[in-house]
């Protein structure tokens, strides 16, 4: 055999002989005709004439014999053996004579120990991230604010985020039995990151909404706390923030660079509520915000959303876009349902965005 391998062209003797992983022949009895240095250094004598599963110290062949596959069927073979604490990958593949005629078959041990330690080490740790996701996408779940009535307006929304974490978040809270806070925001990207941000945003907005009912004032309070992070340039949030009094129906808001403004629907005819303002970012030391107030009535509706609704694209690239999601609303008997519904089948059920829709009704 090793007069064989010898005459093989390119020097395959050599290179064989060169090898760090370990190389033997077995012919169709089972029986070791050749092994490399590295194999005969390792294991400290020469296989040749031994039967191949000597090697691991049985008196019959193994179970699964892949170089008895190999010269039944003429095809590679692979499998993985443990040996001496260490674990290997065969590969065995078939020798045919000049006759075309299969007499033995090569095997190729590769140790892959270390890369099946490192492997089983970082399924560990991504084991033990994903359970940190998956506790930070039940936390944020746990944010969200329960459907039903707030200080006179009745809550309802459709939350579906595009990844397991989200950068979208909304929230009404009652404030005191006259006033209530309501908010939607969008924290730039996705993932931890985005999602702590809206949890900061969430606890600051009700801690800083405590017998507080100015909306500017607030957003102010907000932007100096989100300063005293020290996060990088590119973190940061838009919010939409307002509070409705329940006496006086009225709802007073001011915009911090939320680029999709909520709409009010009253007698079924949609209308934005425009403002603007800067978003909370660490670009500017000192913001100011102007306060915008609108008078409700009985059923008008506000809703809200961001921009992965109006941004969604369908096979054209086309965009869903504002005028399409107004059109929805003035004739929609379920607004929510009916844009939710419109909006996969547009994007051919597939969101590459957050989906973040609330709307409020005005009961009494």
């Amino acid at each position: 055999m090793e007069a064989m391998l010898r005459g093989l062209e390119g020097n395959y003797f050599s290179i064989v002989e060169g090898m760090t992983d370990w190389v033997r022949v077995v012919d169709i009895n089972n029986r070791v005709l050749y092994s490399n240095k590295k194999l005969r250094d390792d294991i400290g004598r020469d296989l040749d004439g031994e039967k191949c599963y000597g090697l691991f110290g049985q008196s019959e062949k193994c179970n699964v014999c892949i170089s008895c596959k190999t010269l039944s069927t003429g095809k590679p073979e692979m499998k993985e053996v443990e040996f001496n604490n260490r674990i290997f990958n065969v590969i065995s593949s078939p020798i045919k004579n000049s006759r075309n005629e299969m007499v033995a078959a090569v095997e190729v041990f590769r140790d892959v120990t270390n890369s099946k330690k490192l492997t089983k080490e970082i399924n560990a740790k991504n084991k033990v991230m994903l359970d940190d996701i998956k506790f930070a996408q039940s936390m944020q779940n746990r944010m969200l604010p329960l459907k039903g009535i707030y200080n006179g307006l009745i809550l309802d929304y459709i939350y579906e985020p595009s990844e397991m974490l989200s950068g979208d978040m909304f929230d009404i809270f009652k404030i005191n039995d006259r006033y209530a806070g309501i908010y939607i925001c969008d924290v730039v990207g996705h993932g931890v990151s985005a999602s702590l941000l809206t949890m900061f945003v969430r606890q600051s907005l009700r801690t800083l909404s405590r017998n507080q009912y100015n909306p500017n004032k607030i957003m102010k309070e907000l932007h100096k706390m989100f300063l005293s992070l020290n996060l990088d340039a590119d973190k940061y949030f838009s919010v939409f923030f307002g509070i409705y009094d329940k006496e006086s129906k009225e709802f007073a808001y001011v915009n911090a660079g939320h680029n999709t403004n909520p709409i009010l629907i009253s007698d079924n005819k949609a209308s934005l509520l425009e403002a603007r303002g800067y978003p909370i970012c660490n670009i500017f030391e000192y913001v100011e915000y102007d306060i915008s107030t609108v008078k409700l009535k009985l059923n008008d509706k506000l809703f809200f959303y961001t921009d992965g609704i109006i941004e969604a694209r369908n096979k054209d690239k086309e965009e869903f876009g504002e005028n399409r999601l107004i059109d929805i609303i003035e004739n929609a008997n379920n607004i929510l349902q009916n844009i939710y519904s419109e909006l996969k089948s547009f994007s051919y059920g597939s969101l590459k965005d957050d989906c973040a829709i609330m709307l409020l009704e005005v009961l009494d």
